[in-house]
């Protein structure tokens, strides 16, 4: 990834989709740099939890895994 960046045609309809309640977030509605950013950290982003799991803000893997066992 660059440090620059992306723009995103899609960023406006994707952000309507995004459940993303981190405040602070520079990738919302930029899915690719999302994926990336989470996938680095050996997490997953927010559109893979429930609302109520994703405002811990708990994006492990052993997260969504227990949630659906």
């Amino acid at each position: 990834m660059t440090s620059e960046k992306a723009t995103c045609p899609n960023q406006r309809n994707n952000i309507e989709e995004c459940n993303c309640t981190y405040g602070g977030c520079s990738r919302k509605g930029i899915c690719c740099e999302c994926i990336s950013y989470h996938r680095l950290n050996k997490e997953l982003p927010a559109c893979f939890f429930t609302a109520e799991d994703e405002k811990t803000y708990d994006r492990s893997m052993r997260k969504f895994i227990n949630r659906y066992r």
